[in-house]
C-alpha cells in the first residue's frame, strides 16, 4: 500500500480514508499549471497516463439533488445519462461554490474519496475495463491510482453509461 505524500500535510481526506480502510492505493505529485483549465486532462500529461486511465470528478445536480460523476478525462459527461442513471429528470453541473462546499476540496483538487458532505456517486461504465484508474487526490496536482472495484465501494457509487464522446484529440503514445 502506498503511503500519502505530500510535504504540507500527513495526507488529504481520500488518501487518510484509504489507508484507513485499508484499501490499496498509489500516489501520484506532478507540478500543478496555475494557469491550467483542464486539470484532468493536465494531470494525464503530467504523469504520462493515458486520458482514458485518468477520470474527473465532477459535481452536479439532478433534480436539486447533488451527484458526482465520475468520468474519463477525454470523455464527456453526458447529463441526461446521467439523470436516467440515478432516475431522475433533469441533471445540471453544480456551480464551483456548491461543489467547494460539499466536497471540502477546491476545484481541480475534488476527490470524489473523504468528501466533507457524502454525496451519491455515478462512475462510467467504461472504468470497470480497467485493472487501474486515477483520480484527484484532494489537492491540485496530486492523483490517485486504485482500482475501479476499490473506488466504487467506497463511494457505494451506481455504475452507468454516462460519458459520451470525446473532449479532446487522442493521447499520443508516450
Amino acid at each position: 500500500m502506498a503511503k500519502p505524500s505530500s510535504p504540507r500535510t500527513k495526507g488529504t481526506p481520500a488518501t487518510i480514508a484509504l489507508t484507513t480502510l485499508g484499501i490499496s492505493f498509489t500516489s501520484h505529485t506532478y507540478a500543478h499549471d496555475p494557469q491550467a483549465t483542464s486539470f484532468g486532462e493536465e494531470a494525464a500529461d503530467a504523469l504520462g497516463f493515458p486520458y482514458s486511465h485518468v477520470f474527473k470528478t465532477l459535481l452536479t445536480v439532478v433534480d436539486a439533488k447533488p451527484y458526482v460523476a465520475i468520468v474519463p478525462v477525454d470523455r464527456h459527461l453526458n447529463l441526461k445519462a446521467l439523470a436516467a442513471a440515478v432516475h431522475g429528470k433533469r441533471a445540471d453541473m453544480a456551480p464551483g461554490n456548491m461543489a467547494q462546499r460539499l466536497t471540502g476540496y477546491v476545484l481541480g483538487g475534488i476527490s470524489p474519496i473523504g468528501q466533507r458532505t457524502t454525496v451519491l456517486t455515478v462512475v462510467d461504465e467504461s472504468a470497470l475495463d480497467l485493472a487501474t484508474i486515477y483520480v484527484s487526490g484532494g489537492a491540485r496536482g496530486f492523483d490517485i491510482g486504485l482500482a475501479p472495484s476499490d473506488l466504487i465501494n467506497i463511494t457505494a457509487a451506481t455504475v452507468a453509461a454516462i460519458a459520451t464522446g470525446t473532449t479532446s484529440p487522442p493521447q499520443q503514445a508516450r
